[in-house]
Parts: structure tokens; C-alpha cells; sequence
């Protein structure tokens, strides 16, 4: 393995974060904020708690899951997309990189970025709740696989987009609706039955409600099973992108 060339495009793909700081982590962090802001105060202050936890501290896993996963999704879909725009994709493909190697360092690059701007959010929730980490091993483990999971569903999103208006039609479409409803600012255990039931189709459930538990050790789905729906999405996500290099699909396009 090329560590060099990973290397490479690994650092360049870091770099182009400074010369987005707003757009990368200046704006998803003013967001959150305003989310702890109207959510926090203005719903917390009648909401009391929920499972034992003040609803403002509630709230904090979910919130850093919708930035974690669409900066995730976003940073790598535009990484692989740009070369494919701008005509550089045809220099990676034929210099001496293999395509486990593109992978690493662009899906590397995003997960780490995303990583980042998740630890950097949950910095800035302790300015507004009051906030403790039952398992941090646990939460730092649904961090990372999360970054790393979206990362590759972007990968694949980036290569899949024909014009950049595609780029944003998963993440705004349907990944965020899917956070909202899958446990962001409330449980599930709040709905009726049938809509309990209808919200465990949602697999975003599964990843706010594991994050959360390592939080507070309270969840809506056992941890195991939100661990395990992680695992079947990123075997997913590296079966379609080894499918993807095997046949070429739109690399070039």
C-alpha cells in the first residue's frame, strides 16, 4: 500500500477545510447553536425531562448526529465530485494509486473533518446544559463509525452526481427529515404505538438512540442493535464501492 499517496491526498483534502472554515465548521456549529438555543430553551422550559435526563441535555447526541452525519456525507460527496467536474479525476485514476488507496484518503479526509466538527459541537453544548458521558469509549466508538459509515455513503453520492444540485438532494431530503424523525428531540417511546412501530423502519433511530445511550444510558433501541445496524450499513456502503471501481460506474462521467 501507497502510504505516500494516501498520505497526499489525505492532507490536501484536510487543507481545503481552512480554506472553508466558515462554510466547514463555523456555520454547522452557529446552527447547532441556535437549535440548543430555540429547542433547549424554548421547548426545554416545558418539557422537564425525558427518561431522567433535563430535555436540553437530551437533545445534544441527536444534534450532533444530524451535523456529523451530513458534513460527512457532504465533505466526501464533494471531495470525489470536484475532480469529476473540474477533469482531475482522470489524473488519479491513471497515476499509480490503487483504488483501495482513493478510498482510504478521500473517506479518511471527510471522517476525519466530520469527526472533528462533532467533538467541536459537543464542546460547545457544555456552554448551554449540563451534560455527562456514562461510556465515552462507547460514544467515541459511534463517533467514529458514523463519520467513517456516512463518509462512504457520500463517496458513493459524489460519484453517483451528475450536476451539484445532486449533492445536496440526499442529505437535505432525506437524511435530515429522517434525523428529525428519528429521535432527535423527543423518544420514541412518546408516540403511540403504531408510530413507535412505523419510527423503527427509520435506521437513523437506531444511531441517535445507541449515541444517545452512551451518553446517558438510557436508549430506545438496545445498543447492540443500533451497533449492528452500523455494521450492516457500512458493509453496505464498501460492497457498492468495490462494486463501483469493478465496473467504473460514472468514475469517469
Amino acid at each position: 500500500m501507497n502510504l505516500h499517496a494516501i498520505a497526499s491526498i489525505y492532507k490536501f483534502e484536510m487543507a481545503r477545510t481552512w480554506r472553508t472554515l466558515f462554510q466547514s465548521v463555523v456555520s454547522p456549529v452557529i446552527s447547532t447553536s441556535l437549535y440548543f438555543v430555540v429547542f433547549g430553551s424554548a421547548i426545554g422550559s416545558r418539557i422537564n425531562e425525558i427518561q431522567g435526563v433535563s430535555y436540553g441535555a437530551f437533545i445534544v447526541p441527536g444534534l450532533i448526529m444530524l451535523s456529523l452525519m451530513t458534513q460527512s456525507i457532504s465533505n466526501a460527496s464533494f471531495a470525489i465530485y470536484f475532480p469529476k467536474f473540474i477533469g482531475t479525476v482522470y489524473e488519479l485514476l491513471s497515476a499509480p494509486v490503487s483504488y483501495v488507496e482513493i478510498v482510504i484518503s478521500y473517506v479518511g479526509a471527510a471522517a476525519t473533518k466530520s469527526a472533528a466538527l462533532g467533538l467541536i459541537i459537543l464542546g460547545t453544548s457544555f456552554f448551554f446544559v449540563d451534560i455527562h458521558i456514562a461510556h465515552p469509549f462507547m460514544m467515541l466508538l459511534f463517533l467514529a463509525l458514523t463519520a467513517i459509515t456516512f463518509s462512504l455513503f457520500g463517496f458513493i453520492i459524489g460519484i453517483w452526481a451528475d450536476n451539484f444540485e445532486k449533492l445536496q438532494i440526499v442529505p437535505l431530503l432525506i437524511v435530515t427529515p429522517l434525523t428529525f424523525l428519528g429521535g432527535t428531540f423527543y423518544s420514541i417511546d412518546m408516540l403511540p404505538a403504531i408510530w413507535q412501530k412505523i419510527t423503527l423502519l427509520n435506521p437513523v433511530v437506531y444511531l441517535v438512540s445507541g449515541f444517545r445511550w452512551s451518553f446517558y444510558d438510557v436508549a430506545d433501541v438496545n445498543v447492540f442493535v443500533s451497533l449492528g445496524m452500523i455494521g450492516v450499513f457500512l458493509a453496505a456502503c464498501l460492497v457498492l464501492v468495490a462494486w463501483i471501481f469493478k465496473t467504473g460506474y460514472r468514475l469517469k462521467s
